[in-house]
């Protein structure tokens, strides 16, 4: 069986809205966008590249909304970035009720059916299976017990509002440190996998 990783950029009080650009997303008249810029740096320029390295051969899921933002830039970019490279050769898979195939962006395609049960199968036939931001989703697949590992980019600011990782009507969910890096501007990257039933 393969792993759901999620990877996010959140506040310290959880949120996970428009982290990149100020227009990214302002839904909720969110007024924050762009505030996970300042803190990049080497070292998580880095440890992010040896995570899609390591993740090996597998697919991205991604929601209608972060894919469509993530198709508006991506693909454009020609400094010869290696996140456009890799973000362009995977396979991506677009949870949507509203798209229809063919999408714009090369490898990629709609997932069948009911999202949940999609990405369930697809853990079982493509082995890792990476998400990106797509906050509904990853909570749809947080309820039926499907991530494997959250890897939360946590940056040292509380921003009081925006949509955030985790639902207010969530479950109870204990999860285990596995690794951490802190970034010189004060972000932990921190890989989190959910503790089996029987040790919680």
């Amino acid at each position: 069986m393969g792993r759901i990783v999620v990877t996010e950029s959140i506040s310290l009080d959880g949120v996970m809205q428009a982290p990149g650009r100020p227009d990214e997303d302002t839904r909720g008249g969110f007024a924050h966008g762009g505030w996970g810029r300042p803190y990049a740096d080497e070292v998580m320029g880095r440890t992010m590249a040896e995570r899609m390295s390591a993740g090996g051969p597998g697919v991205l899921v991604l929601g209608r909304r972060t894919y469509e933002d993530l198709y508006s830039f991506w693909p454009q970019q020609t400094d010869g970035n290696q996140y456009t490279e890799a973000l362009n050769n995977t396979t991506k898979y677009v949870a949507s009720r509203t798209l229809s195939e063919p999408l714009p962006w090369v490898n990629s395609r709609l997932l069948a059916g009911d999202a949940v049960q999609a990405v369930a199968e697809l853990r079982e036939s493509a082995g890792h299976v990476g998400i990106i931001g797509s906050g509904d989703l990853v909570r749809q697949l947080a309820r039926h017990g499907l991530i494997d590992e959250y890897l939360l980019l946590i940056h040292p600011l509380v921003l009081g509002s925006g949509q955030r990782l985790f639902a207010e009507e969530g479950a109870y969910a204990p999860l285990r440190l596995v690794d951490s890096v802190t970034t010189t501007t004060g972000v932990t990257i921190a890989a989190y996998r959910p503790v089996p039933k029987e040790e919680g």
